[in-house]
């Protein structure tokens, strides 16, 4: 198969370097940059000679205590899920009022939208991201046949345009929907500070609107169906291409200010500020997406040539659409095959399930409890709304994200510390809590898979991550 763009020998060394992986010496400056501006005194990101780099306790920890709250260089909500949840482009708050997320879910089932509790139709087939998952109120409500139930005429309209009030919906109060600044039509936000942080580094590029940036919006389009109907782990993609040519056109122009030249003067170190805006992409570790992703156990392993050529096409296809919709020659280098393959492969074997519990159901939940006869009283108009609503009343926002810091976190079959919700917990960041306590130098680990699980199938779905695991929960284990 013919590459994407025949780049020539003059790339070759570009694209070389910006998969090179970064010395020791840059991963330690950069992490303790980056934990300086996040205010994490706690722990520390060090070269690790066995496993690249990992992450250590600067002092003592006690059980349930929090390890890290990490931000997210690059997220996105489930296309499925975003039927059940309208939350923030960039935070991922849920967004609106209790009445406009009920609303607009039952409006979207009188239209008969299929209801999805989260993914895509991913084509491997497999989930190798650990799940960032609180208690039971976190897990997403199933979906389930259920009988229609009819609703007043107007009462859905009412909801959503704010005529009706919900008793005690007071209480929930969320901030309100900002739209796209760029009229998507198709993305909102918690707050203008929100919207604006999302399209500076990298929805400007990725919106279908009138002010989109996108060199073609048609291309856009198509790409975004392709990514829906095969994988959404492309649309993560795309938000860390179009965010490290954003901030290298950021950077160019505070450079040529520096220089006093004009913003479209050349400059020969253009090619170093390509790679100090890819700088945080690079500090992943990375495989080929097509070499790393897991083998579906309906897959026999004599069709696992065949398998990962097609999954090499869906990229390839991926990535001419993208391609047509936001290429710029600067950046050239970034839309080679072989970089697209690589970043995938990074969000394959780094990413973490993005999760945000719904205040719909605290909401319910607080309508259940009420004294009667206030609870008689709320539940004649609730009740009727949360039958038509049926078992997925619940469903959480949900999709996937790349987290800096806890990508650095190693594997351990008796790890020390999992990803887990608080009920405080409201948006899209990272929230690691501490399993047992731990003493200052010691490492922080976390499972990248079901720790419950037999050696031998624990051993064999590590393998997709390219290490052997010998934790002491494996040595103890190991025939």
């Amino acid at each position: 198969m013919e590459n994407i763009c025949p780049i020539g020998q003059r790339f070759a060394s570009e694209i070389s370097a910006l998969l090179t992986p970064p010395s020791p010496l840059q991963v330690q400056e950069y992490f303790d940059q980056l934990l300086s501006t996040r205010k994490c005194r706690d722990i520390k990101v060090n070269p690790n000679g066995d496993f690249g780099k990992g992450v250590y306790a600067e002092s003592d920890f006690t059980e349930g205590q929090l390890v890290l709250k990490d931000q997210m260089l690059v997220g996105a909500q489930h296309s499925s899920n975003k039927i059940d949840c309208l939350v923030c482009g960039f935070c991922f708050r849920f967004i609106g009022s209790i009445e406009l997320q009920i609303g607009r879910k039952l409006y979207l089932q009188e239209l008969g939208v299929p209801k999805g509790c989260c993914g895509s139709d991913s084509s491997d087939g497999e989930d190798d991201s650990c799940i960032e998952n609180g208690d039971s109120s976190m897990a997403c409500g199933s979906s389930t046949t259920k009988d229609k139930v009819s609703l007043p005429k107007g009462l859905v309209e009412s909801l959503m345009n704010g005529e009706l009030v919900l008793p005690y919906s007071d209480k929930f109060s969320l901030p309100p929907a900002v739209p796209c600044p760029g009229g998507c039509g198709e993305a909102y936000y918690c707050s203008k500070l929100c919207a604006e942080a999302d399209w500076e580094t990298s929805h400007s590029l990725l919106c279908t609107g009138e002010r989109s940036e996108a060199i073609s919006r048609e291309a856009l389009l198509e790409f975004v169906q392709h990514a829906n109907e095969t994988n959404d782990i492309f649309l993560l993609a795309a938000k860390a291409i179009s965010f490290t040519i954003l901030r290298y056109r950021k950077l160019k122009a505070t450079y040529l200010e520096k220089q006093g030249k004009t913003p479209n003067a050349s400059s020969p170190t253009d090619l170093s500020l390509l790679f100090e805006a890819w700088k945080p992409i690079s500090m992943g570790h990375k495989r080929r997406w097509w070499d790393c992703v897991a083998l579906p156990v309906d897959v026999e392993s004599s069709d696992e040539a065949p398998f990962r050529m097609q999954i090499r096409s869906l990229a390839f296809t991926s990535l001419q659409l993208l391609k047509a919709a936001i290429f710029d020659m600067e950046c050239e280098p970034l839309f080679s095959l072989d970089i697209y393959g690589h970043l995938i492969g990074m969000f394959e074997l780094n990413n973490l399930d993005l999760v945000v519990a719904s205040p719909v159901e605290d909401y319910f939940l607080h309508i259940d409890e009420l004294p009667y006869p206030q609870k008689k009283e709320a539940e004649d108009i609730t009740q009727p709304l949360l039958d038509a609503l049926g078992d997925d009343y619940a469903v959480c926002c949900q999709g996937t994200a790349f987290y800096p810091l806890q990508s650095c976190m190693n594997h351990s079959c008796c790890p020390n510390a999992k990803a887990f919700k608080r009920e405080e917990d409201r948006d899209g960041q990272a929230t690691i809590i501490a399993l047992k306590p731990m003493c200052k130098g010691e490492e922080v680990t976390i499972s990248y898979v079901d720790e419950e699980l037999p050696f031998e199938e624990r051993q064999a779905l590590l393998e997709d991550y390219g290490f052997k695991c010998r934790c002491p929960k494996c040595m103890e284990e190991e025939p």
